[in-house]
C-alpha cells in the first residue's frame, strides 16, 4: 500500500473518531440552545482535523516539527472557527427570539407582526407562514363575528315572530272557547293558516340546523333542469296571481343535473317566493336556465328595485331581512340562507347582484 494510502487511511481513523464523539456530544445537547450545537460542529471540525494530524504522526509519516506547525495552524483554526460559530449562533439565536415574540401576539391581540430584522431563509419562510396563517385567522374571526351577529338578528326575529301569531291565536282560540266569536269559522281557518306558517317557519329552522352541523343527506339523481323549473313555476303560480306578479319561463335549457330533487325544489321555491313578495304588483319575476362554462346557471329576476350595494354580502345570511319590516311577509330571514346551504351541499354557488330595476339570484350548479 502507497505511502498516502496509508496516510489517508490513518487520517480517516482519526477523523471518523472524533466524528462520533460529535454526534453523541449533538445528541446530548439535542434540547439545549443551537449556539452550543453550531459549537459543536466547529469543534468536530477542528478536532477531526487534528485527530487526523495525530493519527498521521504516530503512523511515523510526519516529524515532530512538523507535527508542531499543523497543530499551531489547527489551533488558530479552532480560535477562528470557535468565534465564527458563537457569532452565527447568537444571531440566529436572537432572530429566532425575535420571530417566538411575534408569534406570542397570536395569543394576545391576535394579529402577527413580522420582525423588522432580517432571518435565515427558513425563519423568513417560516415568518411567512405566520403571516399568511394570521391572516386566515382575522378572516375567520370577522366571519365567526358575522355568524354570531346573524344569529343574535335570528334569535330576535324569530322571537318577534314568534311572539305576534302566538299571541293572536290565544286570542282567538279565547274568542272561540268564551263563545264570543261572531264568525267560529272564520277564526278557525285563521287559526289554521297561522299554524301553517308556524310550521314552516319550524321547518325553516330545522333545515337550517342541519345544514348548519353538516347533516344535510341528498339523495342525488339525474334530472332535467326544465323539468325543475316548470314544477317551481307552477307551485309558485298561485302566490304570484295572488301579488299580481306575471311569472315568466325564459330560455330554459334541458340540462341534465346530478341533485336532490326535493332539495332544489326548494332552492328555486325560495328564490320565487322571495322576489314574488318582493316585487310590486304588475311586476315580472322571471326565470332562466341556461349553460355556462362552469355548469347550469338557474337565474330569477325581480322587480324589487335593488338591494342597497353595502346589504349585497349579507343577502344569504341567516336571519338577513334588509330594511324591510319585521312583519310576517317578510318571512323570519331563513329561505335565503337555506339557499346557500343547499346550493353548496351540491357544490355549487349562490350570487345575488343588482340590474336596472331588481336584482337577479343566480344559482350555478355543477353538470359533471
Amino acid at each position: 500500500m502507497s505511502d498516502t494510502l496509508l496516510i489517508a487511511f490513518f487520517a480517516f481513523l482519526g477523523a471518523a473518531a472524533a466524528g462520533v464523539l460529535g454526534a453523541v456530544a449533538l445528541w446530548l445537547l439535542r434540547r439545549r440552545s443551537l449556539t452550543a450545537s453550531l459549537a459543536v460542529v466547529a469543534a468536530v471540525a477542528v478536532a477531526a482535523m487534528l485527530a487526523g494530524t495525530l493519527a498521521v504522526a504516530w503512523a511515523m509519516f510526519l516529524s515532530p516539527h512538523d507535527l508542531s506547525v499543523v497543530t499551531t495552524v489547527v489551533a488558530m483554526a479552532a480560535v477562528v472557527s470557535f468565534a465564527t460559530a458563537l457569532l452565527l449562533g447568537r444571531w440566529v439565536v436572537a432572530r429566532s427570539r425575535a420571530l417566538q415574540n411575534a408569534a406570542r401576539s397570536f395569543g394576545e391581540d391576535g394579529d402577527y407582526a413580522a420582525p423588522d430584522r432580517p432571518a435565515t431563509a427558513e425563519l423568513t419562510a417560516l415568518s411567512d407562514e405566520l403571516a399568511a396563517t394570521s391572516a386566515k385567522l382575522a378572516v375567520s374571526r370577522e366571519r365567526e363575528r358575522a355568524l354570531e351577529s346573524s344569529r343574535r338578528e335570528l334569535v330576535a326575529w324569530i322571537s318577534h315572530d314568534l311572539r305576534t301569531p302566538l299571541a293572536g291565536l290565544r286570542a282567538m282560540a279565547e274568542a272561540v272557547e268564551d263563545g264570543v266569536a261572531t264568525d267560529p269559522n272564520r277564526y278557525l281557518r285563521q287559526i289554521r293558516t297561522e299554524v301553517e306558517r308556524l310550521n314552516g317557519m319550524v321547518g325553516d329552522l330545522f333545515e337550517l340546523s342541519r345544514i348548519h352541523a353538516g347533516a344535510l343527506e341528498l339523495t342525488r339523481s339525474r334530472i332535467s333542469v326544465y323539468d325543475l323549473v316548470g314544477d317551481a313555476l307552477a307551485g309558485a303560480d298561485p302566490l304570484a296571481r295572488q301579488h299580481g306578479v306575471r311569472l315568466v319561463g325564459d330560455r330554459i335549457d334541458q340540462v341534465p343535473v346530478e341533485v336532490d330533487g326535493r332539495e332544489m325544489s326548494r332552492v328555486l321555491g325560495n328564490l320565487l317566493v322571495n322576489a314574488i313578495r318582493r316585487t310590486p304588483a304588475d311586476g315580472t319575476v322571471a326565470v332562466t336556465a341556461e349553460r355556462s362554462p362552469e355548469g347550469v346557471v338557474v337565474s330569477v329576476t325581480d322587480g324589487c328595485g335593488g338591494i342597497p350595494e353595502e346589504d349585497l354580502p349579507r343577502v344569504f345570511d341567516t336571519g338577513w331581512r334588509g330594511t324591510h319590516a319585521r312583519t310576517p311577509p317578510a318571512g323570519a330571514g331563513l329561505g335565503l340562507a337555506i339557499v346557500r346551504g343547499i346550493v353548496e351541499a351540491h357544490r355549487g354557488m349562490a350570487t345575488v347582484r343588482n340590474i336596472p330595476g331588481g336584482c337577479r339570484f343566480e344559482v350555478t350548479l355543477p353538470t359533471g
